[in-house]
């Protein structure tokens, strides 16, 4: 009796790699609730407190908050309808040891800095500007874009008005950024950005030792421009303040909005992973030619994406939550671009996600920011 289990496992195993049989079932990933009954679209998470634990902030209902792990008591720390942020990133902008917080808005566009002070619990975080004319962020970016070894921010200017149409650009924080009017802005995609562009990958593609930028529109009724669906890549030119060039991966993608370069198959060279976050499916690029392998074909409307180790094997993985679908999901990768699909969690609706070791266990949970959930989650992760 016992070869004969053994012998119909061996069988339903040798099936399963010639037919879908749909998510393998891992261990359980705890979700963890932060936050309840208000629509929010971003979170990030960091010790901003100075206590060696990592806190959340979420910006949504004009409000600022700042949960405090491990209990995710809630503070205020900018109230200003005006200032509800799409997106958000956090670094420490003026250099004095602490993380900042920067926001982000749609239309008309907006990007600011919110100084942590030294008590950031009992004093006000300051609000200074980093610009004001890029207009339809949709995208917000930390990465060092001159290689001076600070970071820069990256936005894009999605909309098909104002001063930058349909562009990219990154922004540099200024020598004295509390006393600034605004930070150094480089478009570096002039106008060749059409189509509601959405959230930005950075790194380098083809080797120069020079950063890249990538991008994706998810065209749609709202697009005036008639021209998204697009999935491309920016090369960075020596000196990166002037424009760089754009090299198209692929078009036909509708609700294309995510894209991040990274070794998938480990070959040495640039690939990317993708999500049609106003459509169907996740996907991945392989170089050189950059031909599409679909990772899961049917997750409806994956608006966000983390490209990182999940596991701690070596390779590369990914993560992303369907806010159609309301599922949350991560790819295992075997490190020659094959995936495992495993489902983290149901009935829960997304707009970003952070992987983020929030219980300080030595591995990476999920962040999710959930819109239509009106709630901000973190799964607790069972990989160590």
């Amino acid at each position: 009796m016992r070869r004969f289990f053994q012998d119909s496992l061996l069988l339903l195993t040798l099936l399963c790699l010639g037919l879908d049989c749909g998510p393998v079932q891992s261990a359980e990933w705890k979700k963890h609730v932060v936050h309840t009954g208000v629509h929010t679209v971003n979170a990030v998470a960091a010790d901003f407190t100075g206590d060696k634990k990592v806190d959340i902030i979420a910006n949504s209902g004009g409000k600022t908050r700042l949960f405090v792990g491990p209990d995710w008591t809630e503070t205020i720390i900018e109230s200003d309808p005006a200032h509800s942020c799409i997106h958000s990133e956090f670094l420490d902008v003026d250099r004095d040891g602490d993380l900042d917080w920067v926001g982000a808005r749609y239309q008309p566009g907006l990007v600011y800095w919110l100084e942590c002070p030294k008590k950031p619990l009992k004093q006000a975080w300051k609000f200074h500007l980093v610009d004001d004319q890029v207009n339809g962020i949709h995208g917000l970016l930390k990465g060092d874009v001159d290689g001076d070894g600070r970071p820069d921010l990256l936005a894009n200017s999605a909309q098909p008005v104002g001063r930058f149409p349909n562009s990219l650009a990154w922004l540099k924080v200024p020598r004295r950024p509390r006393k600034a009017d605004r930070w150094h802005r480089h478009i570096f995609a002039s106008g060749d950005a059409p189509g509601l562009s959405h959230y930005l990958g950075f790194g380098d593609v083809n080797g120069d030792g020079r950063p890249d930028a990538a991008s994706g529109a998810k065209g749609g009724p709202t697009d005036k421009t008639k021209m998204g669906n697009w999935f491309a890549w920016w090369e960075a030119p020596k000196d990166p303040t002037r424009v760089w060039t754009k090299h198209l991966l692929a078009d036909n993608q509708p609700g294309a909005t995510n894209i991040m370069p990274a070794d998938v198959n480990g070959d040495g060279k640039t690939d990317f992973i993708a999500t049609r976050g106003h459509g169907v499916g996740v996907l991945w690029f392989e170089a050189p030619s950059f031909r599409i392998h679909e990772i899961h074909k049917t997750l409806k409307e994956p608006h966000c994406l983390v490209v990182t180790d999940m596991d701690g094997d070596g390779d590369i993985d990914a993560a992303t939550c369907g806010y159609g679908s309301k599922e949350a999901w991560w790819f295992e990768n075997d490190g020659k671009g094959r995936f495992t699909n495993h489902l983290i969690g149901s009935n829960q609706e997304s707009y970003d996600i952070r992987a983020v070791d929030i219980d300080g266990d030595g591995d990476l949970d999920i962040l999710i920011a959930g819109r239509g959930s009106q709630n901000v989650v973190w799964y607790e992760s069972p990989l160590k």
